[in-house]
């Protein structure tokens, strides 16, 4: 008997036939399948809009930070930021976030953030659950790798799996943070080191030697920028176009900013 969520990403598909061409294996390997295997999460989550969550609860759970009784507004806008950033990039954002997105009322002010904030908005509005998720996979999931390759160890190095993957390990063990078990992205995935950042700056993780501004300055200003860039100019993106430069523009921003004399 199959587990719901795996019946759900097939109903989601219009059928085994549809999900085995989305997800790019044959018709019996899903047949076959009692559950989506920890491999395939990803690619089904992509390919349907249904979130992890749901696909398989047993290895994803929902965690969102809790914020700080005392955070400021900007400190609590740049974790939204970063949480929205993280949400976009693990995956492709279902009909109701489409939505929310495109019902952002315009930013105030004439900045790039602001300008970038509402470049996404239009995006959202001119886009399909469908489509982002068509985006989404090829650009950063594909059969046998996406368009962008969004993480740290191949952008500082050209390979996977290297120093700055056992880098970023250590500090995460530092603050008591793992990733979910049998997630089969290595940590140092965009959308995972966005997803630490909300929670440092949220207050759900810190020590005196690590807080947000070093973790940034170790593990996202030496290249997410780079990423984000690529990302903007890839032929396969339409909405993750704003999506990318949305990210660019807060890595300027918080470059500059952690910049500045304390």
């Amino acid at each position: 008997m199959r587990e719901s969520g795996l019946d759900t990403a097939i109903q989601a598909a219009g059928g085994v036939s549809a999900l085995a061409r989305r997800i790019g294996v044959s018709q019996p390997a899903i047949s076959g399948w009692k559950r989506i295997p920890p491999d395939r999460v990803l690619a089904v989550e992509a390919a349907t809009g249904i979130p992890r969550t749901l696909l398989r609860p047993d290895l994803y759970r929902e965690a969102a930070p809790q914020p700080r009784p005392d955070l400021d507004e900007v400190s609590a806008a740049r974790a939204d930021i970063y949480a929205l950033l993280a949400a976009l990039l693990w995956r492709a954002p279902d009909a109701a976030l489409l939505g929310q997105l495109a019902a952002t009322p315009d930013p105030a002010g004439a900045g790039d953030l602001a300008a970038a904030r509402a470049a996404l908005a239009r995006a959202a509005a001119a886009t399909t659950a469908e489509a982002a998720a068509r985006e989404h996979f090829d650009l950063l999931i594909g059969v046998g790798g996406g368009e962008l390759f969004p993480y740290a160890s191949y952008y500082l190095t050209g390979f996977l799996h290297e120093r700055p993957l056992a880098e970023l390990r250590a500090d995460l063990h530092r603050l008591g943070l793992v990733r979910a078990e049998g997630l089969a992205e290595p940590e140092d995935h965009i959308a995972f080191v966005c997803e630490v950042m909300a929670t440092l700056i949220h207050g759900g993780a810190g020590t005196p030697e690590i807080d947000d501004a070093v973790f940034f300055a170790r593990h996202l200003r030496p290249w997410a920028r780079a990423a984000f860039r690529d990302m903007e100019r890839c032929e396969a993106a339409t909405f993750y176009r704003a999506v990318g430069t949305l990210g660019r523009v807060v890595m300027e921003i918080e470059t500059a900013a952690f910049e500045l004399p304390q």
